[in-house]
């Protein structure tokens, strides 16, 4: 009767294996042909990046099917600022970012000691003058106001356009990149500036008539409803400008295969076209 008993609980210890391990195989069969593959059978690999709304984010949705199709599911993650995007990126809390230009990034490593490394330049937001007075620098009164972003990064870059319309002149022999308001030696109208301003807001204070200038990135211009080409009084010639919009990722991931992929489908001719046509110009991609 023992071994009876024992024969038939065996029995039905094994079938309760087999079914268990039957119902484990299909739920983990059923998990990776509905999320886990794509149609070619390869995995699929989740890359986090984060990115300005406009036209940064904007692009990267355009890119997301594209990208799709390479095994790689593209999650964005959008920002308002230029500071968070680095701190999470050093964090870990996202894999890769796209908001600025080689110059910020180089500031940004020397100053805060970030491992950083451009993964790839993608395209250039020239940046624009705009008044809502006047129609011309040449109208420009004596000790006009001029307001530029408290980022240090840019401030070189305002400069250098301001000396290229002829308004200043700054310090022979100097890393134009890194110019502030004290290496200009030359100074006609004597503009007065105001480097104290969040970039994102200077948008509004041109749409308030605030300052006789304002210089504005060209990425927060059109985010706020701006049209460079057509409000813009001046705009920077982007032909070979160092400020170079890119893919940013911390060492040694430049060479991982997702972010290779990111920036082949980024710098396709798709993609280029898609981002000439979309705004007419005041965004250039890079060949």
């Amino acid at each position: 009767m023992k071994k009876l008993l024992t024969g038939i609980l065996l029995a039905v210890l094994v079938l309760a294996l087999a079914a268990c391990g039957t119902k484990d195989e299909g739920k983990k069969d059923s998990q990776t042909s509905g999320d886990g593959k794509g149609d070619t059978g390869s995995e699929v690999t989740e890359l986090k990046i984060g990115a300005s709304n406009t036209p940064h984010a904007i692009i990267l949705e355009k890119v997301k099917p594209l990208l799709k199709e390479k095994g790689v599911e593209l999650k964005i993650e959008k920002y308002q600022d230029y500071i968070l995007p680095n701190q999470d990126l050093e964090s870990g809390e996202i894999d890769a970012n796209y908001f600025q230009h080689i110059p910020y990034l180089e500031t940004q490593m020397a100053d805060h000691g970030y491992k950083f490394v451009n993964a790839g330049e993608i395209h250039i937001e020239p940046i624009g003058i705009y008044s809502k007075e006047y129609k011309s620098l040449e109208e420009l009164p004596e000790g006009a106001l001029v307001l530029i972003s408290n980022s240090v990064a840019d401030h070189g870059r305002v400069l250098g356009l301001l000396e290229a319309k002829g308004l200043i002149k700054l310090a022979e022999g100097i890393d134009k990149t890194k110019a502030e308001v004290k290496d200009i030696v030359e100074n006609p109208k004597n503009l007065q500036f105001d480097a104290k301003n969040d970039p994102a807001i200077l948008p509004q204070f041109f749409n308030q008539g605030e300052g006789d200038i304002v210089l504005i990135n060209t990425n927060f211009a059109i985010d706020a409803g701006l049209n460079p080409l057509e409000d813009a009084i001046e705009m920077e010639d982007s032909a070979e400008s160092p400020y170079l919009n890119i893919i940013a990722v911390r060492e040694g991931d430049e060479n991982n295969a997702e972010i290779k992929a990111l920036v082949e489908v980024l710098k396709s001719q798709e993609i280029q076209d898609y981002i000439l046509e979309e705004w007419n110009g005041e965004i250039v991609p890079v060949k």
